[in-house]
């Protein structure tokens, strides 16, 4: 009974806690007052997502019972863009406690900023601590401050692959693993203790691929030059803050009460007043308006919530199934229905895909392609890559008109592989279950994890496998202009940095996701649009209700894994996955 009250009570504050993280963003709802002489405070804390859940869960932090919110990297951007025209807006702080974010999303924001600085206005960066994405970003200020005790990293990137096979060997599991491709390492962390020479090779082109243009970008901006920063990275030149300011990677040592009043004396205001700022967040509800900008006759943004023309915005983001959309995965149902609600509305005048996957099931890409190319057929279809667009994620790319993506994002992994645990060691030796059969033909007890396969089935997965490939690639060759012997060329499961893909053929330009708006925009002749986001989303009180005891359990395992959740994650969906794969490497962390 104690147990029932203590369970009842936890609920009650967990949804106090929701409902008022809730009423305060309902009540922020008006458009704030701006004084004419203002700086934008772009603090970055929570979660930097394509399009953040409106799952109350999903922000939720059961330790401080607090909402966490993620925030949308659309929505981020698009106020540097209104800042950059705002004449109230005198500069930019930017404040970098910790950034969540892909490499991707922030090389889009860094751009952003860049742009932002065409207006004449200043940004200054100010942090505790700089890790290198932090440090890349905020590279792009005119002044870069650090605490005189904080601390700096600055040492090169690393891919890791963490591998379960010596785990699953102590269980008595054996993956059975039928593949295409000789780069398509998605399995390796089940069946090696180690990567292979072919993984190895195509992950060192990555990682040096992403790290000499951040070298390039951070050059050019701190007047350093490459070989500089590679003398700084492999000595472990910055121990120190001072470190840091004497190799001229940060303009000065400040405490944070030292920068507003640097920020104050940029702005003309004295001391004992208040610094102007207004938060990211509040600044999302003022209005835009406009300033001409080096000699330009008007505001380039095309973007008119009163506009009757339509850009659809449709984002695929999460590995790919079979099905609905669930939390952190997109379900080819889902994503399918909404690009062809897309294609069928009048209004809509052109579709922008913004994908963000690993891949996930070749059956369920298969069901998103052929709505892209139905799409296509009707209007101008184009893609943005974020942080991963690999395997089934370029599967369901590769029919655009277009295809933008960032230096750093992650794509091409064009293979096919089946995993197909074999558990009977497990069940035999560990738990001593033993599994009998009765079968109406010679195989119908398999392809199931109760026991190995035979030659013949793995014969006739192969042949599946062999054929979706060879689909796959001739749909990339369709779809890229290409031949398929150049598409296998460069495909085998192989891994290319945005950058690299671009010189390949898989990708069309480098740019964000405001690049593809734009492009979409011209293909379809829009002087001007409003966006509609696709899928709609559940409402959340109703998400709230239906997925509470689920959502409470993950989020608290997640809580007590920390960074060990996603490996667990990895192992689970592995162990009760179904059906043949066009995925991306598992896990493959870089930083």
């Amino acid at each position: 009974m104690l147990g029932f009250f203590l369970t009842v009570a936890l609920v009650g504050l967990i949804l106090i806690g929701i409902a008022g993280a809730m009423i305060a963003s309902s009540t922020d709802s008006k458009e704030p007052s701006i004084s004419e002489n203002t700086i934008l405070h772009i603090k970055l804390e929570n979660r930097i997502q394509d399009r953040p859940s409106n799952n109350p869960f999903e922000s939720f932090d059961f330790g401080s019972f607090e909402s966490k919110t993620p925030m949308g990297l659309k929505n981020i951007i698009d106020n540097i863009s209104k800042a950059k025209v705002d004449e109230r807006i005198k500069g930019i702080y930017l404040d970098i406690p910790y950034l969540q974010a892909s490499m991707a999303n922030v090389e889009e924001i860094r751009n952003s900023l860049i742009d932002f600085k065409e207006s004449g206005k200043f940004i200054v960066s100010y942090s505790e601590n700089y890790g290198q994405n932090e440090y890349y970003l905020a590279s792009v200020a005119d002044e870069i401050y650090l605490n005189p005790s904080g601390d700096m990293t600055f040492k090169g990137l690393s891919a890791q692959i963490m591998f379960f096979k010596d785990a699953l060997n102590r269980l008595d599991i054996d993956m059975q693993v039928i593949r295409h491709g000789k780069f398509k390492s998605a399995i390796e962390p089940f069946i090696r203790e180690n990567m292979s020479n072919e993984n190895r090779e195509q992950l060192g082109v990555l990682v040096n691929s992403i790290w000499n243009n951040q070298l390039s970008e951070i050059a050019e901006a701190r007047k350093i030059t490459t070989a500089e920063l590679n003398r700084i990275a492999d000595s472990l030149l910055i121990r120190t803050a001072s470190d840091a300011k004497n190799l001229l990677m940060v303009d000065d040592l400040k405490f944070e009460d030292e920068v507003i009043s640097l920020l104050k004396a940029k702005l003309g205001t004295s001391e004992d007043k208040e610094l102007a700022t207004i938060q990211l967040k509040k600044f999302n509800k003022a209005k835009r308006v406009t300033l001409k900008l080096k000699g330009e006759d008007k505001d380039e943004d095309r973007e008119k919530a009163t506009s009757k023309n339509k850009i659809a915005l449709v984002f695929a983001e999460g590995e790919i199934i079979s099905g609905e959309s669930q939390d952190g995965m997109m379900g080819s149902e889902t994503i399918a229905k909404a690009i062809k609600e897309a294609h069928e509305d009048e209004k809509v005048k052109s579709i922008v895909l913004r994908i963000n996957s690993p891949g996930g099931s070749a059956l369920a890409s298969d069901v998103i392609w052929r709505e892209v190319v139905l799409a296509k057929a009707k209007k101008p279809v184009v893609v943005s890559m974020g942080g991963v667009a690999a395997s089934g994620g370029y599967y369901i790319a590769c029919a655009a008109d277009q295809i933008f993506a960032e230096n750093y994002t992650i794509t091409g992994s064009i293979g096919v592989f089946g995993l197909i645990p074999n558990m009977k060691g497990l069940f035999n030796n560990k738990f001593g279950i033993d599994i009998d059969r009765v079968n109406t033909n010679t195989y119908s007890d398999g392809l199931t994890p109760f026991r190995a396969l035979t030659s013949t089935e793995r014969k006739a997965i192969q042949t599946k496998i062999e054929e979706i490939y060879d689909d796959f690639t001739q749909k990339v060759a369709t779809g890229r202009n290409m031949t398929q012997a150049d598409v296998d060329s460069i495909g085998q499961g192989r891994v290319w940095s945005g950058l690299s893909a671009v010189e390949i053929g898989l990708v069309d330009k480098i740019g964000g996701l405001s690049d593809a708006i734009l492009a979409a925009a011209n293909l379809a002749e829009l002087e001007d649009y409003k966006i509609k986001e696709l899928p709609y989303r559940q409402d959340p009180f109703e998400k709230l209700v239906e997925g509470f005891s689920t959502e409470v359990r993950y989020k608290i395992l997640g809580q007590e894994l920390g960074e060990a959740e996603k490996y667990y994650m990895t192992i689970k969906n592995t162990l009760t996955s179904r059906g043949i794969y066009t995925r991306l490497p598992v896990d493959v962390i870089i930083e």
